[in-house]
């Protein structure tokens, strides 16, 4: 299956954008919203590294 590197890139951005957003403003994003948006970012993230490790594992293929 070959993924597209543009739209790669762009989730890998907005992803690690979403969780400094989050980090900066958590003062005033409220308890409840806060914790399940830290959570989809949580997730989000932890997806975008799996995708840049598997980028970087498939470069020599």
């Amino acid at each position: 299956m070959q993924l597209d590197s543009g739209n790669v890139v762009i989730f890998i951005i907005l992803a690690f954008s979403l969780g400094i957003v989050l980090i900066l403003g958590r003062n005033s994003i409220p308890d409840r919203l806060r914790r399940g948006m830290a959570l989809i970012a949580t997730l989000l993230i932890c997806f975008a590294f799996f995708l840049i490790v598997y980028y970087l594992y498939n470069m020599g293929a």
